[in-house]
């Protein structure tokens, strides 16, 4: 019996915490929502805020042309960020006291809550509404801050936080960029003194071309630098807003330097440069376009653009863009010696072909050629019309490139460049569709490939050591000879002495089995001594299960490529090539003739 009394009085005791838990948590009225004490406004709609702070001049905004201008004390663009962040703030504020009209009724309430000379007078406009608000005294701690609404009864009391965001002065809330920011540019002219150069860039391609003074391609590189430079610059100090100011104190006006950024028909922005100030010579004065106010910028923001016209060149042969790949490079010696062509074989990645020969051209030398073309820069603008190309040597060209987008067809051409002779270190060029020449430096020029073997792929051959019977070395005079009889197994031949080494030497028969040029150096040569080759070097001989031999002659070392010169003969031809310096090093270590061998 106790123990049914004692559980029942249990379930009591839970029944009665759940219901208590319930009444609280479910059926208690939820706590009323903060009210914001500005209801309505919204950032988007402001058009105009006024600001007084007290001791200062005021300070006013308007919202126009989907951005923000000072329109006092001077007109000046201004910046959303720092506004739109003050009333992003008024938008969530929420009083934490608010005042009854009683609490603030009396002749000295005013000054004990500091309305009678406030820190701050604000006036805001969005279309019809408007909110005109008095900021007096912090509360004692400091963390709050007296509020008037004019308009509404008594007083409020709210966080102190926000009047961090209310500006001092009007410069707080200056644009302080040199240029607006716009990613569509597409036009730019400078005035440099008597001098004017006009850049455009085009719709199509996206490149820069230059206009004025002359017809020509424009750099790329240096003009997006300098606009970015310019982007980025600001003003270091804010010199005078007078509009009476005399500008020619400045060198302003006429100015030193005159950029102007347009977009389409129309200009943008413009920034005007004049001369360094006295006691800083690092920064000049500079006027934005429209606007009264002259500023001290750093002088390396507009330096850029005091070049002469040739600054603004693009110093590159060749401008090469995706849209445009090449899929043949003609090359053309004088009185037609050293002359050939490289095709691309037709579909996408098929590689290329050295036309009129067997033999596949090897497409990371093709392409690398087109990159050396790519990346040729003009040492010298040597001159801008020419009528007599015979006085640089161009009549007759010593070289002639011609790049075209169809295999074959000679109504796509990229481009086509006549080279002269290296004369004085240096060697005149022009492009056929240019009549200007230019000087590039012989040593740029000099690492052109002159013959079109050089270009054969470098791939020498390809056999698996599974199928290989045996190796054979010869050396001044002597003669040695491995025999393979198995996975990883090796002997020597009858009449050859040492010691080997089955798995290095297994190793390094597979790599030659792959054995690829590092570089062609000669076709069909007839004096093997000119590339250090004789008979008492190492010659080198794989013979197949099939009876099928590999043979490569090498010379001796040359320190400077720490590998060796090679021979081998392919399609009757012998040919020279730089033998890949890792395999020759396997070479000498594991497949040598002991000093013994006979």
């Amino acid at each position: 019996m106790k123990f049914h009394s004692t559980a029942l009085w249990f379930v009591l005791a839970v029944l009665l915490f759940a219901g208590l838990w319930f009444f609280e948590k479910q059926l208690q009225p939820a706590a009323p929502a903060p009210t914001v004490l500005l209801p309505g406004l919204r950032v988007a709609e402001v058009t105009h805020v006024q600001i007084s702070p007290a001791g200062a001049r005021e300070i006013s905004v308007v919202r126009t042309n989907g951005g923000w201008q000072l329109d006092k004390p001077f007109a000046y663009p201004a910046p959303a960020a720092g506004i739109e962040a003050l009333l992003g703030a008024m938008t969530k504020l929420v009083p934490v006291l608010r005042l009854s009209a009683s609490d603030v009724h009396g002749k000295n309430t005013d000054a004990e809550f500091g309305f009678d000379n406030p820190q701050y007078t604000l006036e805001l406009a969005a279309g019809e509404q408007a909110w005109h608000l008095r900021v007096g005294k912090l509360t004692a701690p400091g963390d709050q801050v007296y509020l008037r609404i004019v308009g509404l009864d008594g007083a409020f009391v709210t966080d102190a936080g926000w009047l961090q965001l209310l500006p001092g002065s009007a410069n707080v809330w200056r644009n302080t960029a040199l240029v607006d920011a716009a990613d569509t540019l597409d036009g730019i002219v400078i005035t440099n003194g008597a001098k004017v150069i006009e850049l455009r860039r085009d719709a199509t391609n996206h490149l820069w071309r230059m206009i004025r003074p002359l017809m020509t391609r424009a750099d790329d590189a240096h003009i997006l630098a300098a606009w970015q430079l310019l982007r980025s610059a600001k003003a270091e100090q804010f010199v005078t807003d007078d509009p009476k100011t005399d500008l020619s104190a400045f060198d302003l006006a006429p100015a030193e330097l005159d950029v102007w950024f347009g977009r389409g028909t129309n200009f943008f922005s413009a920034v005007h440069a004049g001369k360094a100030l006295p006691e800083n010579p690092a920064q000049i004065y500079a006027r934005r376009e429209g606007w009264n106010g002259v500023l001290a910028v750093a002088k390396e923001a507009l330096a850029p653009w005091r070049g002469a016209f040739n600054d603004f060149r693009d110093r590159h042969l060749l401008e090469l863009t995706p849209a445009t790949p090449v899929a043949e490079i003609e090359v053309r010696g004088e009185a037609g010696a050293d002359s050939y062509t490289l095709q691309a074989r037709p579909g996408s990645g098929s590689g290329w072909v050295l036309a009129g020969e067997k033999f596949p051209a090897d497409t990371d030398n093709v392409l690398a050629l087109v990159k050396l073309l790519a990346g040729f820069r003009i040492e010298d603008f040597v001159k801008d019309v020419v009528t007599d190309l015979s006085s640089f040597g161009l009549a007759t060209p010593a070289r002639q490139i011609t790049l075209r987008s169809v295999a074959g067809d000679t109504n796509h051409v990229i481009a086509q460049l006549l080279f002269s002779a290296v004369q004085t270190n240096k060697v005149y060029v022009k492009r056929a569709d240019e009549d200007f020449v230019y000087a590039l430096a012989a040593e740029e020029f000099n690492r052109l490939p002159e013959s079109g073997w050089e270009f054969r792929e470098r791939r020498i051959w390809s056999f698996s050591e599974t199928n290989v019977a045996q190796i054979t070395l010869h050396q001044n005079g002597r003669t040695r000879q491995a025999v393979r009889t198995g996975e990883n197994k090796w002997s020597l031949a009858p009449g050859s002495q040492g010691i080997i080494d089955p798995f290095a030497i297994e190793e390094t028969v597979h790599r030659l089995g792959e054995l690829t040029a590092a570089g062609w150096v000669g076709r069909n040569i007839t004096v093997p001594e000119k590339y250090g080759l004789n008979t008492n070097n190492l010659s080198l001989t794989i013979e197949a299960k099939s009876g099928e031999k590999f043979t490569v002659d090498f010379s001796e070392y040359v320190p400077r490529m720490q590998t060796a010169l090679a021979a081998v003969t392919l399609e009757g031809e012998r040919w020279a090539f730089v033998f890949p310096a890792p395999l020759y090093q396997l070479v000498v270590a594991h497949l040598p003739l002991p000093a013994n061998a006979p």
